[in-house]
């Protein structure tokens, strides 16, 4: 009898034991990397009692290092760049070779709400502490230098007498809220999102519930038509819109970010009131802290999450398990009517007086003018100030017979409020002259460059926004602008490696939004960056079709003309 064949052996599959993915929810509690180590160790909001009693009193080299480049984070604090350190080297030294012994400190201002009395203390304390520093940021803060941590306690005390804080500035953590600058004021405003700001900072800013998350999470919340706070990139966004039978409230959108891995937010498509946004909130950020990938860093953004489940998934979670109710359906926002959405220029208010946004060089002031803008504003009427998402402000609550005098006196201060597009659309990172991350210069080229635009293209009309960075983590945003110029070291015409940029075309917020066109091997130097937007924006200007976008047209460019 013949003998059966034999079936070849199948190989036997490798397994592997799956490490997880340290997400809390499905009892991932080992620290998996030294962040959630120090994390666990102590809880960041603690380092404010150490930083009071003991290194203020004892200097910078009494600093536990866990503290230094971890937990003085949750209280707004940096260490800067040590300056003479080229971008060449930011990759390679220690952090303690890169650190310099003063500090990067962060004023949050939620919703960028400031009277001019708060203005004016952040002016103060700039001059008295932080050798005149002083920047608006793309997420409503500003940003002080210089800062030594034996002045910190101080500075804390004089922010805090006027209801100003640094708390969950920066960290693993809910940082700042932004909202709509121009909330409760804007004639075509579809609903006024403050008082969820102001009971999500009370209940949860400061709080140990939320003050133990993957990694950082952002927020927007706007009911402006415009969609005036970048609600795309946001971990968790609501934008106001009219329900056809419940009226005005929010679309909710989840998972949004950029930096090295860039996603756009998705929307949950659920309706939610401004009574229970404050709720919503909290359990899109407690699915964050519950589920949030902690093993790696490069992975620990609530956008990764989003992207694995999906919004039908991470809806159901969140009605499930967090809100123990059902969200109600909603509508997606309007197309957004105006192309510019900084709040530049001068705006009709609901109650008939005026507002007034003005245009900074790329978010870079000092405190000197900080205090300047507060009087100014006073002396034209006004109380409060605003500050934008596009490193801009604002001065509220102007009489018509106030306006072309206040304008006036801003533009001596070289803050004008009809700026040149280029002007209007140039916003810049902190750069290698304090960030330890960066390899380029920012703030300085993207004022020069301003200067250049203006003479070279002086009939150039069009809205376009400018994104320097001066890294790849796009805190600039460079992924969504028209042009955005990642910065990097490139080879020069005699091979020499200089700062310079990798260059992304067309990319856009609103309801079109996207991520700009690389056209392969396209860098310039820093030196080549005006001969080159030049040469770019002359192209469009003459073949653009009739109302074309420039996004639109570098889109469908060739390379050629891109080059």
């Amino acid at each position: 009898m013949a003998a059966t064949p034999q079936r070849p052996a199948t190989p036997r599959r490798k397994v592997s034991r799956h490490r997880g993915e340290g997400q809390w929810a499905v009892g991932h509690f080992t620290p998996l990397n030294g962040n959630e180590q120090f994390k666990k160790d102590d809880d960041g909001l603690n380092v404010r009692t150490r930083i009071e009693t003991i290194y203020s009193k004892r200097g910078f080299d009494s600093i536990d290092p866990n503290d230094l480049r971890g937990r003085m984070r949750w209280w707004g604090l940096y260490t800067q760049r040590k300056p003479g350190i080229d971008g060449g080297k930011t990759a390679i030294l220690e952090p303690e070779e890169l650190d310099d012994k003063y500090f990067m400190l962060r004023v949050r201002i939620d919703g960028g709400r400031l009277t001019t009395q708060q203005l004016r203390v952040i002016g103060e304390i700039s001059e008295e502490f932080a050798r005149g520093s002083a920047d608006i940021t793309d997420r409503q803060n500003i940003q002080l230098h210089w800062i030594r941590i034996e002045d910190v306690p101080e500075i804390w005390n004089r922010l805090e007498a006027v209801g100003l804080s640094t708390t969950e500035a920066c960290g693993d953590t809910p940082r700042v809220i932004i909202g709509s600058p121009v909330a409760g004021i804007a004639e075509d405003e579809i609903i006024d999102g403050s008082s969820a700001i102001d009971e999500i900072h009370e209940r949860y800013i400061g709080s140990k519930e939320f003050s133990n998350l993957p990694r950082k999470f952002k927020t927007a919340i706007s009911g402006s038509p415009l969609l005036d706070v970048a609600h795309e990139i946001n971990d968790v966004a609501f934008v106001g819109v009219e329900h056809p039978e419940h009226g005005p409230g929010f679309d909710l959108w989840v998972g949004g970010g950029l930096s090295t891995n860039p996603k756009i937010g998705v929307r949950v498509g659920a309706w939610v009131p401004l009574a229970e946004v404050p709720d919503v909130w909290a359990g899109v950020i407690g699915i964050f802290r519950d589920y949030g990938y902690r093993r790696l860093r490069t992975r620990a953004r609530l956008k990764f999450l989003v992207a694995d489940w999906g919004a039908e998934k991470f809806r159901q979670v969140l009605e499930d398990e967090y809100l123990k109710r059902k969200l109600v359906d909603g509508p997606a926002p309007a197309e957004p009517v105006e192309r510019w959405r900084d709040h530049v220029g001068v705006h009709r208010q609901q109650d008939g007086r005026y507002y007034v946004g003005f245009a900074p060089r790329v978010g870079r002031v000092d405190g000197a003018t900080l205090t300047k803008i507060a009087e100014v504003a006073e002396a034209h009427g006004s109380g409060r100030v605003r500050t934008t998402v596009e490193q801009k402000m604002i001065v509220l609550d102007v009489e018509e017979a106030q306006v072309e005098p206040l304008v006036e006196a801003l533009e001596a201060l070289d803050l004008t409020a009809k700026p040149s597009p280029f002007r209007r659309g140039t916003m810049a990172c902190t750069g290698i002259e304090y960030c330890k991350l960066a390899i380029v210069e920012t703030k300085a080229r993207g004022s020069s460059l301003i200067d250049e635009l203006e003479r070279r293209i002086p009939d150039f009309d069009e809205p376009i926004t400018i994104n320097i960075n001066g890294c790849p983590n796009a805190c600039a945003r460079i992924q969504v602008a028209d042009i955005g110029l990642k910065g990097q070291l490139v080879l020069n015409d005699e091979g020499e490696q200089v700062e310079g940029y990798q260059v992304h075309l067309g990319g856009a917020l609103g309801l079109e939004a996207g991520f700009g066109r690389k056209v392969r091997g396209l860098k310039v130097t820093s030196d080549e960056l005006p001969d080159y937007i030049e040469r770019v924006l002359k192209r469009f200007q003459a073949e653009r079709e009739d109302g074309e976008r420039f996004a639109t047209w570098a889109a469908r460019a060739d390379e050629g003309a891109l080059s």
